[in-house]
């Protein structure tokens, strides 16, 4: 009868030590109510791609004349410093949307077309090449005439 409580008591005593983590197996708290460590939750975090571009709304490409190819057809062209914030290896793009103000042949460029984590400056350009300036509506002295809109693309490199 001794070797069985003996025995029983020991296999006891084995699955008591053998408790998941997780587990608090204590049958009296401490002296005073205080919280016992019961286990440590990782936190993890996916880092987003982010970039800025600061005072967009200052941002604009003025054209000015660069030559006259023929005739009424004229050459104008234009830059903007962009300065971009990003938190990643960043390849820049453009795409430029005349709005038939102006007909001619429209395109655009970026210099340098990659960035650095950190960010940097850009120069974006706009260029038209053969535009006609004799339309109808188009009256000289005019200021400031919206002919296209350049688009800045990024994606990660």
């Amino acid at each position: 009868m001794l070797k069985k409580s003996l025995f029983a008591v020991a296999v006891v005593t084995l699955l008591a030590a053998m408790a998941p983590a997780g587990e608090i197996k204590i049958h009296d708290w401490p002296m005073s109510y205080i919280s016992q460590e019961l286990t440590d939750i990782p936190v993890l975090m996916d880092i987003g791609f982010w970039c800025f571009i600061a005072d967009q709304d200052k941002l604009k490409i003025k054209l000015a004349q660069t030559a006259q190819t023929e005739a009424s057809k004229h050459n104008y062209e234009g830059c903007t410093n962009v300065t971009i914030q990003s938190n990643f290896n960043m390849k820049l793009s453009c795409s430029i949307a005349k709005n038939g103000a102006v007909n001619g042949d429209y395109s655009c460029s970026v210099t340098p077309n990659t960035l650095s984590v950190g960010g940097g400056t850009v120069s974006v350009c706009a260029k038209i090449t053969k535009a006609v300036l004799n339309t109808s509506g188009l009256v000289g002295g005019t200021k400031d005439l919206r002919v296209a809109t350049v688009t800045l693309k990024v994606a990660p490199q």
